[in-house]
Protein backbone atom coordinates (compact mmCIF):
# COMPACT_ATOMS: atom_id res chain seq x y z
CA UNK A 1 0.00 0.00 0.00
CA UNK A 2 1.32 3.45 -0.89
CA UNK A 3 2.54 5.68 1.93
CA UNK A 4 0.79 8.67 0.32
CA UNK A 5 -2.99 9.22 0.07
CA UNK A 6 -4.77 8.74 -3.23
CA UNK A 7 -4.36 11.70 -5.55
CA UNK A 8 -1.31 13.02 -3.64
CA UNK A 9 1.70 13.98 -5.76
CA UNK A 10 5.03 13.52 -3.99
CA UNK A 11 7.15 16.69 -4.23
CA UNK A 12 10.68 16.77 -5.64
CA UNK A 13 13.05 15.31 -3.04
CA UNK A 14 16.52 13.83 -2.58
CA UNK A 15 17.17 10.08 -2.54
CA UNK A 16 18.08 8.55 0.82
CA UNK A 17 20.68 6.34 -0.87
CA UNK A 18 22.66 8.41 -3.39
CA UNK A 19 21.33 11.85 -2.30
CA UNK A 20 20.34 12.58 -5.93
CA UNK A 21 17.66 15.27 -6.42
CA UNK A 22 14.67 14.44 -8.64
CA UNK A 23 11.09 13.25 -9.00
CA UNK A 24 10.47 9.69 -7.83
CA UNK A 25 8.08 7.79 -5.56
CA UNK A 26 9.13 6.47 -2.17
CA UNK A 27 12.41 7.10 -0.37
CA UNK A 28 14.82 5.80 -3.03
CA UNK A 29 15.38 6.63 -6.68
CA UNK A 30 14.86 3.71 -9.13
CA UNK A 31 18.62 3.07 -9.47
CA UNK A 32 19.16 2.81 -5.70
CA UNK A 33 16.07 0.65 -5.36
CA UNK A 34 17.40 -1.88 -7.88
CA UNK A 35 20.89 -1.65 -6.34
CA UNK A 36 19.47 -2.54 -2.93
CA UNK A 37 17.61 -5.60 -4.21
CA UNK A 38 20.82 -7.37 -5.22
CA UNK A 39 23.22 -6.28 -2.45
CA UNK A 40 23.28 -6.79 1.30
CA UNK A 41 23.03 -3.87 3.74
CA UNK A 42 25.96 -2.99 6.02
CA UNK A 43 28.13 -0.03 7.05
CA UNK A 44 29.83 1.64 4.08
CA UNK A 45 33.64 1.94 4.20
CA UNK A 46 33.37 5.50 2.79
CA UNK A 47 30.90 8.44 2.84
CA UNK A 48 30.86 8.87 6.65
CA UNK A 49 30.15 5.17 7.26
CA UNK A 50 26.45 5.18 6.37
CA UNK A 51 24.37 1.99 6.59
CA UNK A 52 23.52 1.24 2.97
CA UNK A 53 23.44 -1.68 0.49
CA UNK A 54 27.09 -2.40 -0.34
CA UNK A 55 29.03 -3.75 -3.28
CA UNK A 56 32.60 -4.61 -2.25
CA UNK A 57 32.10 -2.69 1.03
CA UNK A 58 31.02 0.56 -0.72
CA UNK A 59 27.55 2.05 -1.29
CA UNK A 60 26.18 3.27 -4.60
CA UNK A 61 27.07 6.92 -3.84
CA UNK A 62 30.75 5.95 -3.53
CA UNK A 63 30.55 3.95 -6.74
CA UNK A 64 29.06 6.94 -8.57
CA UNK A 65 31.92 9.13 -7.33
CA UNK A 66 34.50 6.55 -8.39
CA UNK A 67 32.90 6.30 -11.82
CA UNK A 68 32.91 10.09 -12.14
CA UNK A 69 36.63 10.20 -11.38
CA UNK A 70 37.29 7.44 -13.89
CA UNK A 71 35.39 9.21 -16.68
CA UNK A 72 37.29 12.44 -15.93
CA UNK A 73 40.65 10.76 -16.39
CA UNK A 74 42.57 12.27 -19.29
CA UNK A 75 45.45 9.87 -19.74
CA UNK A 76 43.39 6.68 -20.17
CA UNK A 77 39.91 5.66 -21.25
CA UNK A 78 37.04 4.53 -19.02
CA UNK A 79 37.44 0.94 -20.15
CA UNK A 80 41.08 0.87 -19.02
CA UNK A 81 40.66 2.72 -15.73
CA UNK A 82 40.39 0.72 -12.52
CA UNK A 83 37.22 1.89 -10.78
CA UNK A 84 37.88 -0.11 -7.65
CA UNK A 85 41.23 1.61 -7.12
CA UNK A 86 39.42 4.97 -6.96
CA UNK A 87 36.99 3.88 -4.24
CA UNK A 88 39.60 4.27 -1.49
CA UNK A 89 40.80 7.57 -2.98
CA UNK A 90 37.34 9.22 -2.79
CA UNK A 91 37.39 11.91 -0.05
CA UNK A 92 34.36 13.91 -1.19
CA UNK A 93 31.17 13.30 -3.17
CA UNK A 94 29.80 15.35 -6.06
CA UNK A 95 26.01 15.57 -5.75
CA UNK A 96 23.97 15.19 -8.94
CA UNK A 97 20.44 15.19 -10.28
CA UNK A 98 18.72 11.84 -10.63
CA UNK A 99 19.54 10.18 -13.95
CA UNK A 100 22.03 12.88 -15.02
CA UNK A 101 25.35 11.15 -14.32
CA UNK A 102 24.85 8.63 -17.17
CA UNK A 103 24.02 11.15 -19.91
CA UNK A 104 26.21 11.06 -23.00
CA UNK A 105 27.13 14.71 -22.64
CA UNK A 106 28.35 14.47 -19.03
CA UNK A 107 31.70 12.94 -20.02
CA UNK A 108 32.85 12.49 -23.56
CA UNK A 109 33.84 8.87 -24.03
CA UNK A 110 36.22 8.18 -26.88
CA UNK A 111 34.43 7.64 -30.18
CA UNK A 112 35.32 4.43 -31.95
CA UNK A 113 35.21 3.65 -35.64
CA UNK A 114 31.62 3.64 -36.87
CA UNK A 115 30.53 6.46 -34.56
CA UNK A 116 29.50 4.35 -31.54
CA UNK A 117 30.64 5.52 -28.10
CA UNK A 118 31.75 3.41 -25.17
CA UNK A 119 33.36 0.01 -24.90
CA UNK A 120 33.39 -2.32 -27.93
CA UNK A 121 30.74 -4.98 -28.23
CA UNK A 122 31.46 -8.26 -26.52
CA UNK A 123 32.29 -11.05 -28.96
CA UNK A 124 29.79 -13.91 -29.22
CA UNK A 125 30.53 -16.94 -27.04
CA UNK A 126 32.74 -19.60 -28.49
CA UNK A 127 30.95 -22.65 -29.90
CA UNK A 128 30.39 -25.25 -27.21
CA UNK A 129 28.69 -28.62 -27.03
CA UNK A 130 27.39 -30.97 -24.38
CA UNK A 131 30.21 -31.91 -21.98
CA UNK A 132 31.63 -35.38 -22.35
CA UNK A 133 29.93 -37.80 -19.95
CA UNK A 134 32.83 -40.27 -19.86
CA UNK A 135 34.62 -41.03 -16.61
CA UNK A 136 31.94 -39.64 -14.34
CA UNK A 137 30.91 -40.86 -10.90
CA UNK A 138 27.60 -42.69 -11.08
CA UNK A 139 25.06 -41.47 -8.49
CA UNK A 140 24.55 -43.78 -5.53
CA UNK A 141 21.24 -42.26 -4.45
CA UNK A 142 18.35 -40.45 -6.12
CA UNK A 143 18.79 -36.77 -6.82
CA UNK A 144 18.22 -34.66 -3.72
CA UNK A 145 16.15 -31.48 -4.31
CA UNK A 146 18.39 -28.42 -4.42
CA UNK A 147 17.76 -25.12 -2.67
CA UNK A 148 18.80 -22.54 -5.25
CA UNK A 149 17.81 -19.70 -2.96
CA UNK A 150 20.99 -20.34 -0.93
CA UNK A 151 23.18 -19.62 -3.95
CA UNK A 152 24.40 -16.12 -4.76
CA UNK A 153 25.41 -14.75 -8.11
CA UNK A 154 28.84 -13.91 -6.68
CA UNK A 155 29.41 -17.63 -5.95
CA UNK A 156 28.48 -18.82 -9.45
CA UNK A 157 30.85 -21.23 -11.17
CA UNK A 158 31.69 -19.30 -14.34
CA UNK A 159 34.17 -21.94 -15.53
CA UNK A 160 31.62 -24.75 -15.70
CA UNK A 161 31.51 -26.47 -19.13
CA UNK A 162 27.73 -26.78 -18.73
CA UNK A 163 27.51 -22.99 -18.40
CA UNK A 164 29.66 -22.53 -21.53
CA UNK A 165 27.33 -24.80 -23.48
CA UNK A 166 24.26 -23.03 -22.06
CA UNK A 167 25.61 -19.59 -23.01
CA UNK A 168 26.26 -20.75 -26.56
CA UNK A 169 22.72 -22.12 -26.86
CA UNK A 170 21.33 -18.91 -25.32
CA UNK A 171 23.25 -16.86 -27.90
CA UNK A 172 21.79 -18.93 -30.76
CA UNK A 173 18.26 -18.63 -29.37
CA UNK A 174 18.72 -14.89 -28.88
CA UNK A 175 19.77 -14.48 -32.51
CA UNK A 176 16.82 -16.46 -33.85
CA UNK A 177 14.17 -15.01 -31.53
CA UNK A 178 15.34 -11.41 -31.32
CA UNK A 179 16.22 -11.19 -27.61
CA UNK A 180 17.51 -7.78 -26.63
CA UNK A 181 20.70 -7.00 -24.76
CA UNK A 182 19.02 -6.83 -21.36
CA UNK A 183 17.31 -10.19 -21.83
CA UNK A 184 20.57 -11.83 -22.93
CA UNK A 185 22.42 -10.48 -19.90
CA UNK A 186 19.68 -11.57 -17.49
CA UNK A 187 19.43 -15.06 -19.04
CA UNK A 188 23.19 -15.57 -18.68
CA UNK A 189 22.96 -14.57 -15.01
CA UNK A 190 20.12 -17.01 -14.45
CA UNK A 191 22.01 -19.82 -16.18
CA UNK A 192 25.10 -19.13 -14.09
CA UNK A 193 22.99 -19.45 -10.95
CA UNK A 194 21.12 -22.68 -11.73
CA UNK A 195 24.05 -24.50 -13.41
CA UNK A 196 26.49 -23.98 -10.53
CA UNK A 197 27.31 -27.43 -9.19
CA UNK A 198 25.42 -29.23 -11.96
CA UNK A 199 26.59 -32.74 -12.82
CA UNK A 200 25.63 -35.14 -15.58
CA UNK A 201 22.29 -36.85 -14.91
CA UNK A 202 20.76 -34.15 -12.70
CA UNK A 203 17.40 -32.66 -13.57
CA UNK A 204 16.52 -29.00 -12.97
CA UNK A 205 12.87 -28.69 -11.96
CA UNK A 206 10.51 -25.76 -12.38
CA UNK A 207 9.44 -25.68 -8.74
CA UNK A 208 13.07 -25.42 -7.59
CA UNK A 209 14.19 -22.49 -9.75
CA UNK A 210 11.02 -20.40 -10.15
CA UNK A 211 11.11 -18.59 -6.79
CA UNK A 212 14.91 -17.92 -6.69
CA UNK A 213 14.95 -16.52 -10.25
CA UNK A 214 11.86 -14.42 -9.67
CA UNK A 215 13.34 -13.01 -6.44
CA UNK A 216 16.34 -11.74 -8.45
CA UNK A 217 14.12 -10.33 -11.24
CA UNK A 218 15.61 -12.78 -13.75
CA UNK A 219 13.50 -14.00 -16.71
CA UNK A 220 12.20 -17.42 -15.74
CA UNK A 221 10.62 -18.25 -19.10
CA UNK A 222 13.66 -17.45 -21.22
CA UNK A 223 15.97 -19.32 -18.84
CA UNK A 224 13.68 -22.35 -18.98
CA UNK A 225 13.77 -22.20 -22.78
CA UNK A 226 17.56 -22.64 -22.74
CA UNK A 227 17.45 -25.40 -20.12
CA UNK A 228 14.78 -27.23 -22.11
CA UNK A 229 16.95 -26.93 -25.23
CA UNK A 230 19.74 -28.58 -23.22
CA UNK A 231 17.42 -31.45 -22.26
CA UNK A 232 18.00 -31.10 -18.51
CA UNK A 233 14.73 -29.41 -17.49
CA UNK A 234 11.59 -30.97 -16.03
CA UNK A 235 8.33 -29.03 -15.78
CA UNK A 236 6.79 -30.24 -12.53
CA UNK A 237 4.57 -27.18 -12.01
CA UNK A 238 0.89 -27.74 -11.37
CA UNK A 239 -1.21 -27.03 -14.49
CA UNK A 240 -3.68 -24.18 -14.22
CA UNK A 241 -6.51 -26.57 -15.13
CA UNK A 242 -5.84 -28.64 -12.01
CA UNK A 243 -5.98 -25.59 -9.74
CA UNK A 244 -9.17 -24.38 -11.40
CA UNK A 245 -10.80 -27.82 -11.13
CA UNK A 246 -9.99 -28.15 -7.42
CA UNK A 247 -11.46 -24.69 -6.81
CA UNK A 248 -14.66 -25.40 -8.77
CA UNK A 249 -15.26 -28.73 -6.98
CA UNK A 250 -14.81 -27.20 -3.54
CA UNK A 251 -17.93 -27.56 -1.35
CA UNK A 252 -19.44 -30.58 -3.13
CA UNK A 253 -20.29 -33.83 -1.36
CA UNK A 254 -17.48 -36.41 -1.70
CA UNK A 255 -19.50 -38.75 -3.93
CA UNK A 256 -20.80 -35.99 -6.17
CA UNK A 257 -17.35 -34.40 -6.29
CA UNK A 258 -15.61 -37.55 -7.53
CA UNK A 259 -18.25 -38.18 -10.21
CA UNK A 260 -18.22 -34.55 -11.38
CA UNK A 261 -14.42 -34.64 -11.55
CA UNK A 262 -14.43 -37.81 -13.69
CA UNK A 263 -17.02 -36.26 -16.03
CA UNK A 264 -14.98 -33.06 -16.36
CA UNK A 265 -11.80 -34.97 -17.19
CA UNK A 266 -13.63 -37.05 -19.82
CA UNK A 267 -14.90 -33.82 -21.39
CA UNK A 268 -11.36 -32.45 -21.51
CA UNK A 269 -9.38 -35.56 -22.46
CA UNK A 270 -12.03 -37.58 -24.28
CA UNK A 271 -12.91 -41.23 -23.78
CA UNK A 272 -13.58 -44.48 -25.64
CA UNK A 273 -16.92 -43.14 -26.91
CA UNK A 274 -16.43 -39.37 -26.80
CA UNK A 275 -14.12 -36.83 -28.37
CA UNK A 276 -12.21 -34.26 -26.25
CA UNK A 277 -13.77 -30.82 -25.97
CA UNK A 278 -12.03 -27.49 -25.98
CA UNK A 279 -10.92 -26.28 -22.56
CA UNK A 280 -13.25 -23.27 -22.76
CA UNK A 281 -16.22 -25.60 -23.30
CA UNK A 282 -15.18 -27.68 -20.28
CA UNK A 283 -15.07 -24.54 -18.13
CA UNK A 284 -18.55 -23.49 -19.26
CA UNK A 285 -20.11 -26.91 -18.61
CA UNK A 286 -18.70 -27.30 -15.10
CA UNK A 287 -19.58 -23.71 -14.18
CA UNK A 288 -23.15 -24.29 -15.33
CA UNK A 289 -23.75 -27.50 -13.35
CA UNK A 290 -21.96 -26.29 -10.20
CA UNK A 291 -24.92 -24.34 -8.67
CA UNK A 292 -27.18 -27.39 -8.99
CA UNK A 293 -24.54 -29.74 -7.59
CA UNK A 294 -23.96 -27.42 -4.62
CA UNK A 295 -27.68 -27.43 -3.87
CA UNK A 296 -27.92 -31.22 -4.10
CA UNK A 297 -24.78 -31.75 -2.00
CA UNK A 298 -26.70 -30.81 1.16
CA UNK A 299 -29.28 -33.66 1.18
CA UNK A 300 -27.45 -36.18 -1.07
CA UNK A 301 -24.05 -37.86 -1.24
CA UNK A 302 -24.15 -39.29 -4.78
CA UNK A 303 -25.63 -38.42 -8.15
CA UNK A 304 -27.73 -41.61 -8.09
CA UNK A 305 -29.87 -40.04 -5.35
CA UNK A 306 -30.94 -37.11 -7.54
CA UNK A 307 -34.48 -37.62 -8.89
CA UNK A 308 -36.45 -36.16 -11.76
CA UNK A 309 -38.46 -34.03 -9.32
CA UNK A 310 -35.22 -32.52 -7.98
CA UNK A 311 -34.20 -31.48 -11.50
CA UNK A 312 -37.67 -30.03 -12.25
CA UNK A 313 -37.73 -28.13 -8.96
CA UNK A 314 -34.32 -26.64 -9.66
CA UNK A 315 -34.94 -25.56 -13.25
CA UNK A 316 -38.21 -23.85 -12.28
CA UNK A 317 -36.09 -21.13 -10.72
CA UNK A 318 -34.27 -20.50 -14.03
CA UNK A 319 -35.42 -18.59 -17.08
CA UNK A 320 -34.27 -17.81 -20.60
CA UNK A 321 -30.78 -18.72 -21.71
CA UNK A 322 -29.77 -19.53 -18.12
CA UNK A 323 -32.32 -22.37 -18.01
CA UNK A 324 -31.28 -23.55 -21.47
CA UNK A 325 -27.54 -23.57 -20.75
CA UNK A 326 -27.73 -25.25 -17.34
CA UNK A 327 -30.16 -27.91 -18.51
CA UNK A 328 -27.92 -28.79 -21.48
CA UNK A 329 -24.93 -29.17 -19.13
CA UNK A 330 -26.95 -31.27 -16.63
CA UNK A 331 -28.12 -33.57 -19.42
CA UNK A 332 -24.50 -34.06 -20.47
CA UNK A 333 -23.47 -34.97 -16.91
CA UNK A 334 -26.30 -37.43 -16.23
CA UNK A 335 -26.08 -39.01 -19.71
CA UNK A 336 -22.41 -39.73 -19.10
CA UNK A 337 -23.15 -41.10 -15.62
CA UNK A 338 -25.90 -43.41 -16.98
CA UNK A 339 -23.67 -44.66 -19.80
CA UNK A 340 -20.89 -45.55 -17.30
CA UNK A 341 -23.23 -47.26 -14.80
CA UNK A 342 -22.94 -44.64 -12.05
CA UNK A 343 -26.72 -44.04 -11.85
CA UNK A 344 -29.72 -46.30 -12.46
CA UNK A 345 -31.93 -43.77 -14.28
CA UNK A 346 -31.25 -40.49 -16.03
CA UNK A 347 -33.31 -37.85 -14.16
CA UNK A 348 -33.02 -35.36 -17.06
CA UNK A 349 -34.50 -37.62 -19.74
CA UNK A 350 -37.73 -36.43 -21.40
CA UNK A 351 -37.21 -32.91 -19.99
CA UNK A 352 -37.36 -30.69 -23.05
CA UNK A 353 -34.71 -28.10 -23.35
CA UNK A 354 -36.85 -26.04 -25.70
CA UNK A 355 -35.93 -23.96 -28.70
CA UNK A 356 -33.89 -20.92 -27.72
CA UNK A 357 -35.51 -17.80 -29.12
CA UNK A 358 -32.88 -15.33 -30.26
CA UNK A 359 -33.66 -11.65 -30.14
CA UNK A 360 -33.49 -9.56 -33.28
CA UNK A 361 -29.95 -8.27 -33.78
CA UNK A 362 -29.76 -4.49 -33.70
CA UNK A 363 -27.26 -2.38 -35.68
CA UNK A 364 -24.90 0.02 -33.94
CA UNK A 365 -25.53 3.74 -34.12
CA UNK A 366 -22.80 5.98 -35.64
CA UNK A 367 -22.02 7.61 -32.27
CA UNK A 368 -21.08 4.25 -30.75
CA UNK A 369 -18.75 3.42 -33.64
CA UNK A 370 -17.17 6.90 -33.47
CA UNK A 371 -16.37 6.49 -29.77
CA UNK A 372 -14.66 3.16 -30.43
CA UNK A 373 -12.71 4.67 -33.32
CA UNK A 374 -11.56 7.50 -31.05
CA UNK A 375 -10.36 4.94 -28.47
CA UNK A 376 -8.04 3.34 -31.05
CA UNK A 377 -4.95 5.53 -30.67
CA UNK A 378 -2.10 3.19 -31.65
CA UNK A 379 -1.26 1.49 -34.96
CA UNK A 380 -2.08 -1.92 -33.48
CA UNK A 381 -5.51 -0.93 -32.12
CA UNK A 382 -6.44 0.84 -35.36
CA UNK A 383 -5.64 -2.29 -37.34
CA UNK A 384 -7.54 -4.48 -34.86
CA UNK A 385 -10.55 -2.17 -35.16
CA UNK A 386 -10.47 -2.40 -38.97
CA UNK A 387 -10.18 -6.19 -38.95
CA UNK A 388 -13.20 -6.46 -36.69
CA UNK A 389 -15.37 -3.74 -38.23
CA UNK A 390 -14.54 -4.26 -41.92
CA UNK A 391 -13.66 -7.94 -42.21
CA UNK A 392 -15.79 -9.27 -39.31
CA UNK A 393 -12.85 -11.16 -37.80
CA UNK A 394 -13.16 -12.70 -34.36
CA UNK A 395 -10.68 -11.87 -31.59
CA UNK A 396 -8.96 -15.27 -31.79
CA UNK A 397 -8.77 -15.05 -35.58
CA UNK A 398 -7.06 -11.65 -35.33
CA UNK A 399 -4.57 -13.00 -32.81
CA UNK A 400 -3.75 -16.00 -35.03
CA UNK A 401 -3.01 -13.95 -38.15
CA UNK A 402 0.48 -14.63 -39.52
CA UNK A 403 2.71 -12.54 -41.75
CA UNK A 404 2.27 -15.18 -44.45
CA UNK A 405 -1.47 -14.42 -44.45
CA UNK A 406 -0.71 -11.05 -46.06
CA UNK A 407 -0.40 -10.64 -49.80
CA UNK A 408 0.05 -6.91 -50.15
CA UNK A 409 1.07 -7.10 -53.80
CA UNK A 410 -2.22 -8.75 -54.77
CA UNK A 411 -4.15 -6.94 -52.02
CA UNK A 412 -5.29 -10.15 -50.36
CA UNK A 413 -5.71 -11.12 -46.70
CA UNK A 414 -6.36 -14.65 -45.45
CA UNK A 415 -8.47 -14.85 -42.28
CA UNK A 416 -9.18 -18.30 -40.84
CA UNK A 417 -8.39 -19.91 -44.20
CA UNK A 418 -10.70 -17.61 -46.20
CA UNK A 419 -9.10 -15.19 -48.66
CA UNK A 420 -10.53 -11.68 -48.56
CA UNK A 421 -9.74 -8.60 -50.68
CA UNK A 422 -7.92 -5.75 -48.97
CA UNK A 423 -9.75 -2.43 -49.04
CA UNK A 424 -7.89 0.88 -49.05
CA UNK A 425 -8.44 1.60 -45.34
CA UNK A 426 -7.23 -1.79 -44.13
CA UNK A 427 -4.26 -1.67 -46.50
CA UNK A 428 -3.18 1.73 -45.15
CA UNK A 429 -3.52 0.58 -41.53
CA UNK A 430 -1.60 -2.61 -42.32
CA UNK A 431 1.30 -0.66 -43.80
CA UNK A 432 1.33 1.72 -40.81
CA UNK A 433 1.44 -1.21 -38.39
CA UNK A 434 4.18 -3.03 -40.32
CA UNK A 435 6.29 0.14 -40.30
CA UNK A 436 5.73 0.56 -36.55
CA UNK A 437 6.50 -3.12 -35.95
CA UNK A 438 9.76 -2.89 -37.94
CA UNK A 439 10.91 0.19 -36.01
CA UNK A 440 9.81 -1.05 -32.59
CA UNK A 441 11.03 -4.67 -32.79
CA UNK A 442 13.57 -4.84 -35.62
CA UNK A 443 15.07 -8.16 -34.46
CA UNK A 444 11.91 -10.08 -33.60
CA UNK A 445 11.49 -13.56 -35.06
CA UNK A 446 7.80 -13.89 -34.19
CA UNK A 447 5.84 -14.59 -37.37
CA UNK A 448 2.48 -13.48 -35.98
CA UNK A 449 1.14 -10.27 -37.48
CA UNK A 450 0.27 -8.63 -34.16
CA UNK A 451 2.90 -8.75 -31.43
CA UNK A 452 3.61 -6.82 -28.23
CA UNK A 453 6.41 -6.50 -25.68
CA UNK A 454 5.67 -9.93 -24.22
CA UNK A 455 5.46 -11.89 -27.48
CA UNK A 456 8.15 -10.07 -29.50
CA UNK A 457 10.86 -12.28 -27.97
CA UNK A 458 8.80 -15.48 -28.26
CA UNK A 459 7.01 -17.44 -30.96
CA UNK A 460 3.54 -17.39 -29.40
CA UNK A 461 0.61 -15.20 -30.37
CA UNK A 462 -0.80 -12.26 -28.42
CA UNK A 463 -3.56 -13.01 -25.94
CA UNK A 464 -7.25 -12.40 -26.61
CA UNK A 465 -7.27 -10.06 -23.63
CA UNK A 466 -4.62 -7.82 -25.23
CA UNK A 467 -6.36 -7.85 -28.61
CA UNK A 468 -9.70 -6.68 -27.19
CA UNK A 469 -8.31 -4.39 -24.46
CA UNK A 470 -8.68 -1.11 -26.38
CA UNK A 471 -12.39 -1.66 -27.13
CA UNK A 472 -13.26 -3.02 -23.71
CA UNK A 473 -15.80 -0.80 -21.95
CA UNK A 474 -17.08 0.70 -25.20
CA UNK A 475 -20.59 0.16 -26.52
CA UNK A 476 -19.11 -0.98 -29.82
CA UNK A 477 -16.77 -3.77 -28.68
CA UNK A 478 -14.92 -5.94 -31.18
CA UNK A 479 -17.61 -8.61 -30.94
CA UNK A 480 -20.42 -6.11 -31.52
CA UNK A 481 -18.51 -4.55 -34.43
CA UNK A 482 -18.19 -8.00 -35.98
CA UNK A 483 -21.91 -8.66 -35.56
CA UNK A 484 -22.76 -5.23 -36.93
CA UNK A 485 -20.62 -5.82 -40.03
CA UNK A 486 -22.37 -9.11 -40.84
CA UNK A 487 -25.77 -7.59 -40.17
CA UNK A 488 -24.90 -4.67 -42.45
CA UNK A 489 -24.04 -7.15 -45.22
CA UNK A 490 -27.43 -8.81 -44.79
CA UNK A 491 -29.24 -5.45 -44.89
CA UNK A 492 -27.32 -4.20 -47.92
CA UNK A 493 -27.34 -7.30 -50.15
CA UNK A 494 -30.59 -8.78 -48.91
CA UNK A 495 -31.31 -11.41 -46.22
CA UNK A 496 -29.74 -14.28 -48.14
CA UNK A 497 -28.17 -16.94 -45.85
CA UNK A 498 -26.16 -18.43 -48.72
CA UNK A 499 -24.55 -15.08 -49.48
CA UNK A 500 -23.62 -14.56 -45.80
CA UNK A 501 -22.18 -18.06 -45.50
CA UNK A 502 -20.09 -17.53 -48.62
CA UNK A 503 -18.75 -14.09 -47.63
CA UNK A 504 -18.02 -14.68 -43.92
CA UNK A 505 -17.77 -18.48 -43.71
CA UNK A 506 -20.76 -18.81 -41.34
CA UNK A 507 -22.54 -22.08 -40.67
CA UNK A 508 -26.12 -22.45 -41.83
CA UNK A 509 -27.80 -21.75 -38.47
CA UNK A 510 -25.80 -18.56 -37.84
CA UNK A 511 -26.38 -17.35 -41.40
CA UNK A 512 -30.13 -17.95 -41.04
CA UNK A 513 -30.17 -16.01 -37.77
CA UNK A 514 -28.58 -12.97 -39.43
CA UNK A 515 -30.96 -13.27 -42.36
CA UNK A 516 -33.98 -13.42 -40.03
CA UNK A 517 -32.78 -10.35 -38.12
CA UNK A 518 -32.21 -8.42 -41.37
CA UNK A 519 -35.63 -9.42 -42.65
CA UNK A 520 -37.26 -8.22 -39.43
CA UNK A 521 -35.39 -4.90 -39.52
CA UNK A 522 -36.32 -4.32 -43.16
CA UNK A 523 -39.96 -5.12 -42.37
CA UNK A 524 -39.94 -2.65 -39.46
CA UNK A 525 -38.40 0.05 -41.67
CA UNK A 526 -41.06 -0.53 -44.34
CA UNK A 527 -43.86 -0.07 -41.80
CA UNK A 528 -42.46 3.24 -40.54
CA UNK A 529 -44.55 6.23 -41.78
CA UNK A 530 -42.81 8.69 -44.07
CA UNK A 531 -41.79 11.91 -42.34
Amino acid sequence: MSRYPKGYRKPTDSCDGCLAWGNFSGRLCPACYMFGRSHATAVCAGCCRRTQPLKWDYCRLCWCQARLGTQAAIDRSAAEADVRARLNAARHHQLFFMGMHHRNGSASAPRRRGGRRGAPRKPPPAPAWRPNADRRQLPLFAQIPRDYSRLALADADLASPWLAWAKYLAHRLAETRGWGRNIRFAVNRGLALVLTGYVEGDVIRHTEIFAPLRALDLPVGHTITVLDEMGIFEDDSEPSFERWLAERLEGLAPGIRSEAERWTRVLRDGGPRSLPRREGTVWLYLNRVRPALLEWSNPYDHLREVTRDDVLTYIKTLHGHQRHDQLVALRSLFTWAKRNGLIFRNPTSRIKVGQYEYAVLQPLVPEQVDRSAAAATTPATRLILALGAVHAARVAQIANLMLDDLDIGNRRLTIAGRVRPLDDLTLKLLLDWLEHRRNRWPSTANLHLLINNQTATKASRASNHWISAAMRGQDATLERLRVDRQLEEALTHGPDPLHLAEVFGLDEKTAMRYADSARALLHQAAEQPLQ
